[in-house]
């Protein structure tokens, strides 16, 4: 009789892994914005309401990370949520916030061109990225709505 190696059944696709170190990243990211201006659907955020946007999306960051971990099918629609959501909120504050509101808010000079270019990289990166977790659904296996 064969025995079953169930390590190879349980080992985490290298793309899963790579994504989950992405949204990791993405977690410290946000966490290092902490108690700056914060733009969000087109509204410069500062103060105590930068602070509680800047833990929520650190939250649901430290979620779709963990989720990516357990490869939890939740998880997967909520990482097409919420880039959806990311590149909705990129292009929005691109269309609403002039470089001289941005100046305004975080005190310095800000290159207009250079802005958008930044943003548009961002709208770009976030959509192929997104292709390619919707192509690898198959990876997101934990059925359970609960991560532990």
């Amino acid at each position: 009789m064969e025995e079953i190696d169930h390590d190879d059944e349980e080992r985490r696709p290298l793309g899963m892994v790579l994504l989950g170190g992405l949204y990791l990243f993405f977690f410290m990211l946000t966490m290092s914005s902490f108690g700056y201006p914060f733009p969000f659907l087109g509204t410069i955020y500062q103060g105590r309401a930068a602070e509680a946007l800047v833990f929520a999306d650190s939250l649901v960051c430290l979620y779709l990370f963990l989720g990516l971990m357990k490869r939890q099918t939740l998880t997967w629609y909520l990482l097409m949520a919420y880039n959806a959501f990311e590149v909705v909120n990129t292009l929005t504050n691109l269309v609403c916030i002039s470089a001289g509101e941005l100046e305004n808010a975080i005190g310095r000079p800000v290159d207009a061109r250079g802005l958008a270019l930044n943003n548009l990289s961002v709208v770009v990166a976030i959509t192929l990225l997104t292709a390619f977790i919707y192509r690898h659904k198959r990876y997101f296996t934990h059925r359970s709505g609960y991560l532990f």
